[in-house]
């Protein structure tokens, strides 16, 4: 119940990042067309692609509930992180390239701008500027409120494309500005490249992410010694020889554990042992719910 809860909370913040980037996409279009600014166009290519981004998060959010079946026994769960992965490819082809393309343009040419299409270019991006802050105060307000928010790639995608997104508006901003005052294009091409630089910086990160998510991710090193606590804690266990752990999804772990049982204990009793052992595990970690135990006799030591 946690975890859907929290998907419908993060489902919502993702609807109103959607909302946001597909108005300002469209306001952004119309001003950079309108003024010819490239720095204006570059934001309007970002806001594009952060709202083709947010389609494939919800349906990452979607797809990555679904119960685990014959053909993926483990579940969905890392359904999250590839469309994580392929928000963080949208980001750097249609934000990062057209960016460098539209400062690299803006280089060759310099000529005067008329003002009036730089002054509702502004207002576009005053107001691009408010509506993004407001979905980034959402998405951190979630990932404060929630342990697993950090852990979350939909709700890491929002964070990220809202905080560059605030950071470019204000670069275009920036540069426009810089524009007009000295007549001077350079700084419009200055800051659309900037405005790239930016967005391939955050599409490596979230990429990185997603590829160490998708190729399996071990649990955080606090967890895992909490863990190994746990079963050594456990009067039946004499070792653990080696402990493994996955991340399926974000409310799934695999545990995989090799582990000696102290001398005495009668063969029969190693299920029931083994029963009791995971059903303790799966109470405290509720996310352990693919445990899988290596059992051995340790052999009797000297002096016993």
């Amino acid at each position: 119940m946690g975890g859907s809860a929290a998907d419908r909370r993060t489902r919502v913040t993702v609807l109103v990042a959607l909302a946001a980037n597909l108005v300002i996409a469209a306001a952004k279009t119309a001003g950079g067309l309108v003024s010819g600014s490239p720095a204006l166009l570059s934001e309007a290519a970002h806001s594009v692609a952060d709202s083709l981004n947010e389609v494939f998060l919800l349906a990452a959010l979607r797809r990555s509930r679904r119960p685990a079946d014959a053909r993926h026994p483990f579940g969905y769960g890392k359904e999250r992180f590839f469309w994580a992965l392929l928000a963080a490819v949208g980001i750097f082809v249609m934000g990062g390239c057209f960016s460098f393309y539209q400062g690299l343009s803006a280089l060759r040419r310099d000529g005067p701008e008329p003002p009036e299409g730089y002054t509702a270019g502004l207002i576009v991006l005053g107001v691009a500027f408010a509506a993004e802050a407001t979905s980034l105060g959402r998405a951190l307000h979630q990932a404060r409120g929630e342990r697993r928010g950090a852990l979350d790639p939909a709700l890491r995608t929002v964070i990220a494309e809202d905080g560059t997104a605030v950071l470019g508006v204000t670069l275009a901003m920036a540069g426009m500005v810089l524009h007009l005052t000295t007549g001077g294009v350079v700084w419009e091409a200055a800051a659309s490249l900037g405005i790239g630089l930016l967005l391939v910086y955050v599409a490596f990160r979230l990429g990185r992410d997603a590829r160490d998510q998708l190729i399996g991710e071990a649990v955080d090193p606090g967890l895992r010694n909490d863990l190994v606590g746990f079963l050594m804690g456990q009067g039946e266990i004499d070792n653990v020889a080696e402990l493994l752990t996955m991340r399926l999804g974000m409310d799934s772990v695999l545990i995989a554990a090799r582990i000696d049982l102290a001398p005495g204990i009668d063969s029969e009793r190693v299920e029931e042992v083994s029963m009791r052992i995971r059903e303790a595990m799966a109470d405290r970690w509720p996310q352990a719910d693919q445990v899988f135990l290596d059992i051995t006799n340790a052999p009797p030591r000297a002096g016993r």
